[in-house]
């Protein structure tokens, strides 16, 4: 199986905008020989997180809201790991769609929600799929500080993690963090065994916040294999 993890531009609630980059991703020269594409964690709707926000945004998987993203998404060849925000009756989930075909396949809740995400229901699952005959599951972002989440993956017999993520923070923070997404993420790997890939916002928000990424491939051995460069949109390939 080849993956590509795609480093995005941030969107803020423009569902539309959204699809479009998924579908340059999907029919970029280099994603000709991709079988499934990652994204960023949230990135249909795009991450705020307030409950006003989440209100407007999210969607239900059976809705005719998200039967509209997923026709626009049918003809895309690639497995797409998706990052959006969820609805379930009166809860909303920091959500990772695996969609095939224009069919939702399954989906996974992240589990180890931040002091800032008061307004998500935490997932408590950790559902693994298939592509190209590799077993896969799916971290996202802060899950990827807990051991516990990615032995949940590898306990099932997963070689591959994937790890949607969104580090769009203010300069301080994010100067703080860069150099602890990929060491965080190595540990992980050497844990358990498996690759890890992770896919990334860049650019800026506004004066106050900045993403550098990383969009990454890391090695079982805890190796950093390829990675886009910061503040560059683009995919990275393994």
């Amino acid at each position: 199986m080849r993956i590509g993890a795609c480093q995005t531009p941030e969107l803020i609630e423009d569902v539309p905008a959204a699809l479009a980059v998924v579908e340059s991703f999907a029919h970029a020269p280099d994603a000709s020989g991709v079988d499934l594409l990652l994204f960023p964690e949230c990135f249909l709707q795009g991450y705020l997180v307030t409950p006003d926000f989440l209100s407007r945004n999210a969607l239900e998987l059976g809705s005719a809201a998200f039967a509209a993203v997923l026709s626009r998404l049918a003809p895309i060849r690639q497995t797409l790991v998706l990052g959006m925000i969820e609805r379930q009756g009166d809860e909303f989930f920091n959500s990772a769609a695996v969609i095939t075909g224009g069919e939702v396949v399954g989906v996974y809740r992240k589990t180890h929600l931040t002091s800032g995400e008061r307004a998500f229901t935490a997932g408590r699952d950790y559902p693994v799929f298939e592509a190209g005959g590799v077993r896969f599951g799916i971290n996202i972002c802060a899950d990827t500080r807990f051991t516990a989440a990615a032995r949940a993956v590898a306990a099932q017999g997963c070689r591959v993690l994937l790890v949607p993520a969104q580090n769009m923070m203010r300069h301080r923070s994010a100067q703080f963090w860069r150099p602890m997404h990929n060491a965080i993420r190595a540990e992980r790997a050497r844990e358990t065994g498996m690759w890890l890939i992770s896919a990334d916002v860049t650019g800026r928000r506004d004066d106050q916040r900045i993403g550098y990424g990383p969009t990454s491939v890391i090695s079982p051995n805890g190796q950093v294999l390829a990675q886009v460069p910061a503040l560059t949109v683009g995919m990275v390939t393994t």
